[in-house]
């Protein structure tokens, strides 16, 4: 028995061979290798599959989906706000595993979407009754270190701090109705924008 989530269509896929990619391995680190130019594939159906990949815990599968999302991220401009529907349950599944290595990425790739393109923030909002619930039990999960140095800072392995991070870049790329429906969700969190 597998430390892993039933398996996801993007498991699926990526051992059937059906995506345009294939791992490219050097000596310094990994890296994706598409056998198509990313800015000709179908947004509406290789981005949510992608999304789908990063419950997986297991290596390449999560390797492959999380850099096939940034991938797809930085190539995309201008057809990332039409999927958006169609990425709010791969989303909010990943978040509802609650293990918080997936969590942790999860927010992570929130962050990059939002800041991927404009409008994406707004396009959100509707959608935060569905992904903000989860946040509220990692909101406070922040250790309590003392005087030590915290030298993971830039692994983003605070889960506490990486919910506070997103949920302002919801609030900032949001729109005015932004902090409202955050505030709802979550009632702990503190506006960041000076009003």
């Amino acid at each position: 028995m597998r430390d892993n989530p039933p398996n996801t269509l993007f498991r699926k896929l990526y051992e059937r061979g059906d995506l345009p990619l294939q791992i490219l391995h050097s000596s310094s680190k990994n890296a994706l290798a598409w056998k198509v130019d990313t800015r000709k594939l179908d947004y509406h159906h290789y981005l949510p599959i992608f999304f789908d990949g990063i419950r997986e815990k297991e290596e390449p599968f999560r390797f492959v989906a999380v850099k096939g999302i940034e991938d797809l991220l930085k190539a995309g401009q201008g057809k990332i706000l039409p999927v958006i529907p169609q990425l709010i349950i791969p989303i909010k599944t990943a978040l509802n595993t609650r293990d918080p290595g997936v969590v942790n990425i999860t927010l992570q790739l929130m962050c990059k979407l939002v800041e991927s393109e404009e409008m994406v923030g707004q396009s959100l909002v509707p959608y935060y009754r569905q992904l903000l619930p989860v946040l509220n039990i990692f909101k406070n999960n922040v250790p309590n270190i003392g005087d030590n140095i915290d030298y993971s800072q830039q692994k983003h392995e605070c889960i506490g701090e990486l919910v506070n991070k997103t949920l302002e870049l919801f609030e900032t790329h949001g729109g005015q109705d932004a902090f409202i429906n955050i505030k709802y969700m979550v009632p702990t969190y503190e506006s960041c924008l000076v009003r």
